[in-house]
């Protein structure tokens, strides 16, 4: 009897809605008004403009430090005895496919990395900081050279081949002048170059699963997502003055431009090529991913990626965050509209702030105050950030994207 009340009454709404929706139509023909679709671009694949920004609150730089300071103090307090950050605790039944121990090493290794990442960059002055960063160095010095692939069909390693190379490059810019510690830096940097040649998929780019075959090298299809944040990786070394492999890197490129669509959507993984408008590669779906994609293959070279296709797309990711923010937490990956997992939530807004590094400065605070606007709301009570239930890695994870992510939005003088 509930079951039959409650469909009859959806029923009977949805008539209603849609009675009301053709008499507003109708009443439009009628007066020879055109109805305009809710849209960031009339044409969804012109970029020649920028956005026309509403207007913002200003930019709030004390509270923005104040929570970059709590951020901070967070990683300190929860950083492991022995340097790392994350665990395999918290078990429960929330988290995806793990196979022990290999595939922890992988999500401690990215999850610290990340950390040593956001604590390097911050300005922040919380006592602790620095010896925080010495130990942290000291274990990914240590643990990254044995880290490998867990079975033949988890390859979560490629993350942390990936954001270890990121965190190389940071501390040697750290301590430019210590020549031994920035030797054994280098090498493991051409070493992740190395086990990311041998972990990439046999089409070009990365993946993080390889279900069917389970052979020697992936033959998975490259997710999109994934060769953008190794790219971008790849790029920061290469402007450290260590150069790639350039066949892996030319690769890489061509298997994420096979998935960049006109309007700058990218397919979630090239397995998804023929299904190119299911849900996850639909604009409100590619909203973690495109930022990253976007940053990546500008970095690159693609001269397609236009100022205006970044300012665009940094104005879809605040005035359409619902789309991200409704997978926020959610336990279980792509339950949310548009397939959206929770865990492209923080991923997305760091590389929004990259892709506002690409702007020029006294173009950037609008955004800036959009993107901090996002960060400042979502901050724990106890100064974390996470998105998505994973073991005892996501508040380490997403606290250090959010802090990157708050970094950037803090004003310069170009920039206010």
């Amino acid at each position: 009897m509930i079951c039959h009340n409650r469909l009859k009454t959806f029923m009977l709404s949805t008539l209603a809605l849609l009675t009301f929706g053709n008499q507003q139509q109708l009443t439009a023909q009628e007066e020879n008004v055109s109805v305009k679709v809710s849209s960031i671009l009339d044409d969804s694949t012109d970029f020649s403009d920028p956005p026309n920004l509403p207007e913002l609150k200003a930019l709030d730089a004390s509270a923005l430090d104040l929570a970059i300071d709590r951020g901070v103090q967070y990683l300190i307090e929860k950083q492991n005895s022995n340097g790392s950050w994350g665990s395999p605790t918290r078990t429960k039944s929330l988290n995806i496919y793990a196979p022990v121990p290999g595939a922890h090493h992988a999500f401690r290794c990215a999850t610290t990395s990340l950390c040593i990442s956001a604590l390097i960059e911050t300005t922040s002055t919380v006592p602790g900081k620095e010896a925080s960063i010495v130990k942290a160095e000291q274990w990914l010095l240590t643990h990254l050279e044995t880290l490998k692939r867990a079975t033949g069909d988890a390859i979560y390693n490629v993350w942390g081949h990936g954001y270890a190379i990121q965190a190389l490059v940071r501390m040697q810019r750290r301590l430019p002048d210590d020549i031994n510690r920035n030797e054994k830096i280098e090498s493991l940097i051409k070493l992740q170059f190395q086990k990311l040649e041998r972990y990439e998929s046999v089409d070009g780019g990365w993946g993080y699963y390889d279900f069917r075959y389970q052979s020697q090298q992936p033959t998975s299809s490259s997710i999109s997502f994934v060769n953008g944040a190794i790219l971008v990786a790849l790029f920061e070394a290469k402007e450290l003055g260590i150069t790639p492999p350039e066949r892996m890197t030319r690769r890489a490129i061509d298997a994420l431009q096979r998935q960049k669509k006109p309007d700058f959507t990218y397919l979630y993984g090239e397995y998804l090529q023929y299904r190119p408008m299911r849900g996850i590669n639909r604009p409100g779906g590619s909203l973690g991913r495109s930022q990253c994609c976007n940053v990546a293959l500008q970095s690159w070279g693609d001269s397609s990626i236009t100022d205006n296709v970044i300012k665009n797309w940094l104005y879809r990711l605040y005035v359409r965050n619902g789309w991200l923010d409704i997978g926020r937490k959610r336990p279980v990956p792509h339950e949310s509209w548009m397939q959206v997992a929770g865990y492209f939530y923080y991923f997305g807004h760091y590389y929004a702030g990259l892709c506002i590094e690409k702007l020029n400065p006294d173009e950037r605070l609008p955004y800036q105050t959009m993107l901090s606007e996002l960060m400042l709301d979502r901050q724990e009570k106890d100064g974390s950030w996470w998105d998505y239930p994973l073991y005892d890695y996501h508040q380490p994870y997403g606290t250090a994207f959010a802090l990157m992510t708050l970094g950037r939005c803090q004003p310069t003088a170009d920039s206010q």
